[in-house]
């Protein structure tokens, strides 16, 4: 992807886990193909989600086409309640949130 090729709005969300898991364990991956089939969110683009080599430190990127299309889904009191019932249990404490316009992508040599 070129490096001005994008200007999406977005989240960063840095967090513990409660139970540390392995890289390849598949709750995480399966809670986000949840949330992606059963909320079918407007303007959502992407995520990626990475379990640090601790097991336990998550840190997941998601982009979304506008900042509307965030603000719509942070305001929304159906995801309120979704984030308390699925992913809250799982994180140890209150993860940090960090919005903003993604202004560059970069891809590495093909």
């Amino acid at each position: 992807m070129d490096a001005n090729a994008t200007d999406r709005y977005g989240t960063v969300m840095i967090g513990r886990l409660r139970e540390p898991v392995a890289a390849k364990d598949q709750q995480m991956a399966d809670l986000v193909r949840r949330w992606i089939d059963e909320r079918k969110v407007p303007g959502f683009v992407h995520e990626d989600v990475m379990i640090c080599d601790d097991g336990r430190t998550i840190v997941a990127t998601v982009f979304f086409a506008s900042e509307a299309a965030y603000r719509a889904l942070a305001d929304d009191p159906e995801q309120a309640a979704w984030y308390q019932d699925r992913l809250a249990p799982m994180l140890d404490g209150e993860p940090q949130w960090l919005d903003g316009h993604w202004r560059f992508a970069f891809d590495g040599a093909p």
